[in-house]
């Protein structure tokens, strides 16, 4: 019995230790099975691109310049500020003119002297003339005299000269705008010494206005041609202004990487005061083109680029693609995709090349 009993015993212990292993198998074929990552995808189709972009700006003057003296001094008055309105010919600075003055005054006795070396010359080259007629001179004297006027004369065109130099430094003391408008900015305070070229006032001319912004270089290669540009008043959305573009910096922002374009409005109402933060509104080209939302975009080869599906395996692979333009919620790819495929768009982080997927949804 003892033994029939141990025989039992043992074959007991077999069979639960062969069906643990298998059990242990079974878990570890299950471990190795492919996992089946669900995600969810959106199907390439081509649509247009005319759609409205809108960016923030502001409005400044289409004519700005900066008054400066064109000699230096002490600055004794600038009679205008910021946001007065000046006219053609109003004086708007002046500097301390005594030393100018004296300079004049200087230039205007050396041209009395040199008019009256000028007039004994004339009178010198008078009498000889009229001797060497007679015979009672020689040519060597009346070369002298003649030599003697035309230096006389020099003498007197370089008085003059100067004398003129002299009255232009005494009306360059006076600050003058070239063209009516308004001040904008101020560079220096009266009783301070300023240099010739240094900014006094910064005058916006009356005139046109532009809607200044700038603009992404992507979008810029997107605009048509000649575009119409709609400029909204931020904070009035009934105050409206067109126009057309009318200059487009050559060279991007260092910092920003964007361009400055200047819109040429057209009779912009008054409330788009200087300084006016306006939105401006352009319709795109209307060309085909490709767009995906943003989350779909990944990067591979240092390289913007996206996972696409495999429709007969449902397996996902990575390509590289190329971007035309970025948008808040899409991005609009110029190539390496084609209609019909099938890209993921959530999910893309955890995939690998190869993994099989479940698709969630798929839509345009």
């Amino acid at each position: 019995m003892s033994l029939i009993g141990g025989r039992t015993t043992f074959r007991l212990w077999l069979v639960v230790g062969l069906t643990g292993l298998l059990c242990a198998c079974s878990r570890d074929g299950e471990t190795d099975a492919p996992q089946i990552r669900p995600v969810r995808v959106v199907t390439i189709e081509k649509r247009d691109a005319g759609e409205l972009v809108t960016l923030t700006g502001d409005i400044q003057a289409e004519d700005e310049v900066s008054l400066s003296f064109r000699v230096s001094g002490r600055m004794i008055e600038r009679p205008v500020n910021v946001g007065d309105q000046v006219s053609a010919g109003q004086v708007v600075g002046r500097l301390d003119a005594q030393n100018a003055l004296n300079t004049q005054r200087s230039a205007q006795a050396a041209l009395a002297a040199a008019e009256g070396r000028l007039a004994q010359a004339i009178n010198n080259f008078g009498r000889q003339e009229r001797l060497l007629r007679q015979g009672f001179t020689t040519r060597v004297l009346f070369d002298e005299a003649q030599q003697g006027l035309q230096t006389a004369q020099s003498q007197v065109d370089d008085a003059e000269a100067q004398l003129k130099i002299a009255q232009d430094n005494v009306s360059y003391t006076e600050l003058k705008a070239d063209a009516p408008g308004v001040v904008t900015a101020r560079g220096a305070e009266p009783g301070e010494v300023v240099q010739s070229g240094q900014m006094i006032l910064q005058l916006a001319r009356k005139g046109g206005r532009d809607a200044v912004f700038d603009v992404p270089a992507q979008l810029l290669r997107s605009v048509p041609a000649e575009p119409v540009i709609t400029a909204v008043l931020t904070d009035d959305a009934s105050v409206t202004a067109t126009g057309r573009v009318r200059e487009i910096a050559p060279q991007a922002d260092p910092i920003t990487r964007t361009f400055r374009v200047r819109v040429g409005l057209d009779n912009p109402p008054s409330a788009m005061r200087l300084g006016s933060t306006v939105t401006g509104q352009v319709r795109l080209e209307d060309t085909p083109i490709i767009e995906i939302p943003s989350a779909a975009l990944t990067a591979f080869n240092s390289q913007p680029a996206v996972w696409v599906v495999d429709p007969t395996n449902f397996t996902v692979s990575m390509r590289n693609v190329e971007v035309e333009r970025f948008n808040p919620a899409t991005v609009a790819i110029s190539s390496g995709l084609n209609l019909g495929e099938i890209v993921v768009t959530a999910g893309v982080q955890a995939l690998f090349p190869g993994q099989k997927v479940r698709l969630l949804g798929s839509g345009v």
